[in-house]
């Protein structure tokens, strides 16, 4: 709850002074002693804090989503597995579980503006991609997917352009060699987000290759994000799609 709205509950006595100090306070931020849960995230850069969910014991993730949960009415987790969607559900029956990007979500209706294009390479690029466009989405942005366009077929992405050309950002997802990115930013007149993925051979090392690849690209527009790193992705191109369209 942004401060405003609090001093306005308090106005019309519908917090007392004791109520309205103790928001004001969590507004900053909530110590729950193994999280301290930042309110305020949402206020002071635009988008509420995200819950990577991977590694978290039950206890602590349990406690960590309801306390986000009863201050925002909404939670975005990343790479959240099927026991922690079941462990959930029992707390917050409307959470919703997406088994191919590992997203663990309430979230309220809200309009998507503008246009983020997010392409992948293959379709075992699908999972990052779809961490990156759900990210996008969740945070009120239109997402218009592009899947399985690499370069093996150039042919394929090439039939895209329409779409690129309409596009706010581009999110390219790719493994291998990660040449797509270099591609799309070929066409494209705006910014290129570049994802490497782990997908690929011996000599691609774990996505290393593509990362390489992608930072070392002769095109022009393109930014780069960690390995796998979906999230991250949909995050910038929220950040570039929002100013676009403000």
């Amino acid at each position: 709850m942004e401060i405003k709205q609090i001093l306005e509950k308090l106005v019309n006595d519908e917090l007392t002074i004791e109520e309205a100090e103790n928001k004001i306070k969590n507004n900053q931020y909530e110590d729950l002693g193994y999280a301290k849960i930042d309110h305020n995230r949402k206020e002071r850069v635009g988008t509420g804090e995200v819950v990577f969910c991977e590694g978290k014991p039950d206890q602590f993730l349990s406690k960590i989503y309801k306390a986000i949960y009863n201050e925002n009415k909404e939670v975005l987790g990343t790479r959240a597995s099927k026991h922690q969607y079941e462990l959930l559900k029992k707390d917050i029956p409307n959470i919703k579980y997406d088994e191919i990007s590992r997203i663990l979500k309430i979230e309220n209706d809200k309009q998507k503006i503008g246009n983020i294009v997010v392409c992948t390479g293959g379709t075992a690029d699908i999972p990052v991609a779809e961490e990156a466009a759900q990210t996008a989405e969740f945070f009120g942005n239109y997402v218009e997917r592009v899947y399985d366009v690499g370069v093996a077929g150039i042919h394929r992405i090439l039939s895209q352009r329409e779409k690129l050309e309409k596009a706010n950002c581009i999110i390219v997802i790719a493994g291998m060699e990660g040449a797509l990115a270099s591609v799309v930013a070929g066409l494209a007149r705006v910014p290129v987000i570049a994802v490497p993925t782990s997908i690929g051979y011996g000599a691609n090392f774990g996505g290393l290759a593509a990362l390489l690849s992608m930072l070392n690209s002769c095109s022009n527009g393109i930014s780069v994000v960690n390995i796998d790193n979906g999230y991250g992705a949909g995050y910038i191109a929220n950040q570039i799609n929002k100013l676009k369209v403000s």
